[in-house]
């Protein structure tokens, strides 16, 4: 598809952009433009492709997205390499995952290449957005949305897919930095055969009272358990975990259909084992977790995804106490797997696993 490209009519000027990036945080400092495409089930699926300034979108009010919650989302980054030049990390991961969800939600697929296209074609616009700092990324979101003017519960026939970019710096305020989570006994995230691995809306909007109830613990982000039991250790509120064993081993909760497939935890697998450690992906109860921490058996906890990237866990906490992981202080592993991985996206390291797009 060819997109149609609308002109600016007055783009943020050079001296505002400059001082919005110096130093950005995340999610609040948002570029100049977003892609949209449409799609009509009645014209034949996708169509209208274009690339304009960043604006507000006209819903009719009876929009199905506002009522039945027809939504998904993905989160990528494009990053700055050393000749000047911005690449993609595992876009065809994000594309491929977007689709899986829309199929959950009962949405249209888009073509993996039209949604690769769509989110280059941004970046390639706003790349004067990449903040100039340890850490800068342009961070991605592209997401669909059902926009058929509907009262009705049935898949709608009308979708918008738009992708809008935010310059970014690190995810967490303090930066790299072990932090303190809570464990939400009284929520679950997601539940068997429920919607815990698509990347909706929904699924982050039941998390917000457990992460609002951990501020309130002085913790910095809430663990969910399985919604059975109670007692299988699932994922943070948008992060994966890695258990660092003594043994040599590391452990990661198994894609049983609650948990979200992230790329950045994928990522890690692959790289663990390319360094010849085992990795299991099988189920951890909170249990265990209090108790190799206390033993000393488990080294380190590892949290993950796109935003974050790696961040060690130091203490884990829950009406039944706390519990304090290794030196509660930044691992090893924690170390060197951020470190890998960042020099992987930024080209500073050898790409061995085809994951680096240039854009």
């Amino acid at each position: 598809m060819a997109f149609t490209s609308i002109p600016h009519p007055s783009p943020t000027p050079e001296d505002v952009r400059k001082a919005a990036i110096v130093d950005p945080g995340f999610g609040t400092v948002f570029t100049d433009h977003m892609v949209t495409i449409d799609y009509d089930a009645d014209r034949g699926g996708w169509h209208s492709p274009r690339i304009g300034p960043r604006e507000p979108i006209a819903l009719d009010p009876a929009a199905s997205v506002l009522h039945y919650a027809q939504e998904i989302f993905e989160g990528m980054k494009a990053f700055p390499h050393t000749d000047g030049g911005l690449a993609l990390f595992r876009p065809e991961a994000n594309a491929a995952r977007f689709n899986a969800s829309a199929r959950r939600m009962a949405m249209p697929e888009i073509p993996e290449e039209l949604f690769i296209d769509a989110v280059t074609l941004a970046v390639e616009t706003d790349a004067n957005w990449m903040p100039d700092i340890d850490g800068g990324s342009l961070y991605i979101r592209p997401f669909m949305f059902a926009s058929e003017a509907f009262l009705g519960v049935r898949p709608a026939k009308q979708y918008k897919f738009v992708v809008i970019l935010v310059s970014s710096g690190n995810y967490f305020k303090g930066g790299v930095n072990p932090v303190k989570i809570w464990v939400s006994q009284d929520y679950v995230r997601a539940a068997p055969g429920g919607t815990g691995a698509a990347k909706t809306g929904g699924n982050y909007a039941a998390s917000l009272v457990p992460q609002a109830e951990a501020i309130t613990k002085e913790c910095d982000q809430v663990v969910f358990l399985d919604a059975v039991e109670k007692k299988w250790v699932e994922e943070l509120g948008g992060m994966n975990l890695f258990f660092v064993r003594r043994d040599g081993s590391v452990i990661t909760p198994p894609l049983t259909g609650t948990i979200l497939p992230g790329i950045t935890r994928e990522s890690l697998i692959a790289m663990l084992r390319a360094d010849g450690l085992e990795v299991r992906e099988e189920p951890y109860s909170i249990d265990q977790w209090r108790a190799e921490a206390e033993s000393g058996d488990l080294l380190e906890t590892l949290a993950c995804g796109t935003a974050a990237v790696v961040t060690p866990v130091g203490t884990v906490a829950s009406p039944d106490g706390e519990f304090t992981i290794g030196t509660g202080g930044i691992g090893q592993m924690a170390t060197k797997m951020r470190t890998k991985l960042v020099d992987i996206q930024h080209g500073r390291e050898p790409d061995g696993h085809g994951w680096v797009m240039r854009v």
